[in-house]
């Protein structure tokens, strides 16, 4: 990453000849000095209907902010014309704005204290403005870090009240993305509407095989040569969102559970890691169920 401020577009629109020129003539025509470009462009699926058949293309460009003659909010402004004539899906973000990530976590520990690692070290440069859990037993632990600890408890009899709390919280401290850090409760599908694209889980597990609670069982009952774990969007259709980054350890016979376990927790942590680094870079596009990810 550079390590001047710059602003990252990211965009997906219909594929046609002369984006790219449109999308780098603008950026020229104000002086724009383009650091990094990226670009794709992906087939009509499959299941396209009528008037979706052209494909459509994807970029992510980073512009470094003071070679330009204005400010973010212009640089919107100037640019929505484009972008509307297009027919483009886009973001523009700026690297001096620390993007704020509101974390989940029940009961297991390897992924919050990993994260929170990253972001104590400014490995991950971002804020965390607070950590929500169904459980009290952490709030020692984020609090020794200095963020606000929210325990909401969940139970069959007050999950739609429950997740009305999260929600209220999360707009109260402004979150930009929900990661859920182990997090072994089912979100209800009003909150997943609520952020759409910004709800980041990790699911122990190589999806699409071996969804729910117990993969590793599940794993170990199948006699797998590889485990892995899974970094994906959520959706309101469990452990089906689109996938962002998933990774693979080799293992055999002599390998038990609690060694599948310990071994997953290990890449757990990298995977979600990776996964988070990438959306929060804006490297991350999705086109349906899938991700278009410039890494």
């Amino acid at each position: 990453m550079h390590r001047e401020r710059f602003y990252t577009l990211s965009a997906s629109c219909p594929d046609r000849v002369g984006l790219v020129a449109r999308v780098s003539g603008f950026v020229a025509e104000h002086r724009g000095w383009i650091l990094e470009t990226s670009l794709h462009a992906e087939p009509a699926r499959a299941d396209a209907t009528e008037g979706e058949g052209i494909g459509r293309y994807f970029m992510r460009v980073e512009i470094r902010a003071d070679s330009l003659p204005f400010h973010l909010a212009e640089f919107r402004e100037r640019f929505r014309p484009i972008a509307e004539e297009l027919e483009m899906d886009w973001s523009i973000t700026d690297s001096a704005v620390k993007k704020r990530v509101v974390v989940l976590v029940s009961k297991q520990e390897h992924c919050l204290y990993d994260l929170l690692a990253r972001w104590q070290s400014k490995e991950l440069d971002i804020e965390i403005p607070c950590v929500i859990s169904n459980h009290d037993t952490f709030r020692g632990f984020v609090e020794w870090h200095g963020i606000p600890f929210h325990h909401v408890p969940v139970a069959p009899d007050n999950k739609a009240a429950a997740y009305a709390e999260v929600q209220r919280i999360v707009e109260e401290v402004r979150g930009d993305t929900i990661v859920l850090a182990r997090y072994m409760q089912v979100l209800s599908p009003e909150l997943c509407a609520a952020y759409p694209g910004r709800i980041i889980n990790i699911h122990h597990s190589f999806l699409p095989s071996f969804v729910g609670a117990k993969p590793y069982h599940q794993a170990w009952a199948k006699g797998v040569k590889l485990i892995g774990a899974t970094c994906h969007y959520v959706t309101s259709e469990l452990d089906q969102g689109p996938i962002i980054e998933q990774d693979v350890i080799r293992i055999d016979h002599s390998d038990s559970v609690e060694d599948m376990v310990r071994y997953g927790k290990d890449i757990e942590k990298t995977v979600l890691a990776r996964g988070l680094r990438y959306h929060l870079e804006g490297r991350v596009l999705q086109y349906g169920n899938k991700t278009i990810v410039f890494r």
